[in-house]
């Protein structure tokens, strides 16, 4: 039998287990070695395995840190079969909390994808359409296809707008209802589309992969002017939708309108153990979202 060197009895009385690190423990310690010149530019990272010997974790977790740091411009290649690779000019980075917010199309997708290194994956979103996080389930779908990565489950919960309210936006500029009621069909086939695509995709992993998949979409009787995106339980990204006046083609007509462009909001980071306050965002966040899920919101089909 082989005995761990964490149980080993020294002087006849046992050492104490070395407790589990958490992915984002092992992010803060590559983080650190990166910056002070350990690593340096353009070095190969030591493979997962060796990293998850080094640490004592799972080869998951050392996954998800690698990808937060990839996150943060720290790391390239990380999705590659080869060992990810310092980045160039680490010191032009975004490092950790103190980073500043990146556009949603920039900031969510690595984030999503270092999310799927758990074995549970939980993503709770609350947004006007789904297309920003539809987009960003890209590379962890490659990931999985690919064999690097194979969670055991994933449970996706989205909150958007009924077609039945109202919208505040997208809206025209003018008292318009023929103009309203066109821009809401557009809308609704949006929503409807990028839900049907998302929905699809990840369902597909339950025949190619038997992973134990759950998409679930319920309706908002409001128009949301903040997104959010929940993550395992210890994230939380926000976005202001900033409504701006656009002129858009429906029906092959051009109307003024006062809309926004999601993918294009910039996005906040908070996370679970950086801070008393962060960590009091990522709580409340799920209690806001989990109020939301069980009371006003309804049913959504995503039908036309």
């Amino acid at each position: 039998m082989v005995v761990e060197p964490e149980s080993t009895a020294v002087n006849g009385r046992k050492r104490a287990q070395r407790p589990q690190r958490s992915h984002r423990e092992v992010a803060d310690e590559l983080r650190s070695r990166i910056r002070s010149g350990v690593l340096r530019p353009g070095e190969r990272m030591p493979t997962q395995a060796r990293l998850a010997d080094e640490f004592g974790v799972e080869r998951g977790a050392v996954r998800q840190a690698l990808r937060i740091l990839q996150s943060e411009r720290l790391l390239t290649n990380v999705s590659k079969g080869s060992p990810a690779t310092v980045a160039p000019n680490p010191a032009d980075a975004l490092i950790g909390p103190e980073a500043p917010p990146q556009p949603t199309t920039v900031a969510l997708a690595p984030r999503i994808s270092a999310a799927f290194a758990v074995e549970h994956v939980k993503i709770d979103a609350l947004c006007l359409t789904s297309v920003s996080l539809t987009l960003a389930m890209g590379e962890p779908l490659r990931e999985i296809h690919s064999g690097r990565t194979k969670p055991a489950t994933v449970d996706v919960r989205v909150l958007m707008p009924s077609r039945h309210i109202d919208l505040a936006f997208p809206t025209p500029t003018s008292v318009d209802p023929s103009a309203d009621r066109r821009l809401q069909r557009r809308w609704l086939a949006q929503r409807n589309a990028q839900g049907q695509v998302l929905r699809h995709n990840l369902m597909t992993l339950r025949a190619t992969h038997g992973i134990d998949v759950r998409v679930s979409f319920r309706a908002l009787p409001f128009t949301p002017p903040v997104k959010l995106y929940l993550l395992n339980g210890s994230e939380a990204l926000f976005a202001y939708y900033t409504v701006q006046r656009h002129e858009r083609e429906v029906d092959s007509e051009n109307l003024e309108t006062y809309d926004t462009v999601g993918t294009q909001s910039m996005l906040f980071a908070f996370e679970r153990g950086a801070a008393l306050r962060d960590t009091t965002f990522v709580e409340q966040s799920h209690l806001w979202f989990d109020a939301l899920w069980e009371t006003i919101s309804s049913e959504m089909l995503l039908t036309d």
